[in-house]
């Protein structure tokens, strides 16, 4: 079974940034730094357990371009099987509800395209490098 919950303690915290930080610094190679960025404290973030073991997490954040939806990271056991899926089904209901008629968008790495396609989002714009990985900005159309 899969849980999902809004992080508003320390503990929850530091749990999704150890997941962040298995699959963006040590599996993907990002730079710690730019992992960690100045957003970390206005942001939105989530927990996910499957069977009670931590192993997703996301956040979301207001810009000036609307809703950035970030740092969506599945510990390599758990993934292909949902748990991306409902976390992205939780954020975007909150995001919704919390932020109604603000564009919804992010930034997806090439293998997340068709993920993200799947559930409502289309790229917009040209590909693009950040942090050594191809992405496109996609934008969600519901």
């Amino acid at each position: 079974m899969i849980e999902l919950k809004r992080i508003n303690n320390e503990q929850d915290l530091k749990t999704a940034h150890s997941i962040r930080e298995q699959v963006f610094v040590q599996e993907q190679k990002v730079p710690r730094d730019a992992e960690y960025d100045e957003h970390e404290q206005e942001a939105n973030h989530y927990l996910a357990a499957c069977d009670g073991v931590a192993c997703g997490a996301a956040r979301w954040r207001v810009t000036s371009d609307g809703v950035k939806l970030e740092r969506f990271a599945v510990l390599q056991p758990y993934r292909n099987k949902n748990v991306g899926a409902q976390v992205l089904k939780a954020v975007l209901e909150d995001v919704q509800r919390e932020q109604a008629g603000k564009k919804i968008y992010l930034n997806a790495q090439l293998p997340a395209v068709n993920f993200y396609k799947r559930h409502g989002f289309e790229p917009e714009g040209d590909m693009f490098t950040e942090c050594d990985i191809k992405h496109y900005k996609m934008v969600f159309k519901g």
